[in-house]
């Protein structure tokens, strides 16, 4: 009788993390591909927010529900899989000098850029006209950075927000 019943309970948590990860891809999939669809349709400025809103909303709320149907355990063993995953695909914990010199440049240079936008304006061609192509450029360039400088810069990084966190130089 207990053999059955382990089988059922696995069954059972076979097709609810199925369904529970069914609805989380929904609710990533509705606001990715379902508001660019809506603003492509050519409704009133009124009908296109309204609409865009609730597949934000529904997405959210499907969310939930992919939680609820997984369990714990279900929501667990994703969320595993996935951090699994991005630390396999992450960045390394060291890295050598020569990347890590061109891992802040490359963190440097929009920083830089941005506070000088103003500044150098009228020199750019384009940066008051359509900066939101500037501004997108230096924020792949961050997030690329941050995978050139490796695991220990978050750790640098982390340690501005410790009150506690002390300096240990290599000799």
């Amino acid at each position: 009788m207990s053999a059955n019943a382990n089988s059922s309970e696995k069954s059972a948590a076979g097709w609810r993390l199925k369904l529970g990860a069914a609805l989380f891809g929904l609710s990533i999939l509705l606001p990715v591909a379902g508001v660019p669809l809506v603003t492509a349709l050519g409704l009133s400025t009124t009908m296109t927010a309204s609409v865009s809103g609730g597949l934000l909303v529904g997405a959210e709320v499907l969310g939930v529900c992919a939680v609820a149907v997984m369990g714990k355990s279900g929501y667990a063993f994703i969320k595993n899989r996935v951090f699994g995953f991005l630390k396999q695909h992450g960045p390394p914990q060291k890295v050598s000098r020569g990347r890590y010199n061109i891992g802040l440049v490359i963190f440097c240079v929009p920083l830089l850029f941005g506070w000088l936008s103003l500044y150098i304006s009228e020199w750019a061609p384009g940066l008051l006209s359509y900066p939101l192509p500037f501004a997108i450029g230096g924020d792949v360039l961050i997030l690329a950075s941050l995978f050139f400088l490796g695991g220990d810069f978050w750790d640098k990084i982390r340690s501005l927000f410790i009150h506690d966190a002390e300096v240990h130089f290599p000799q």
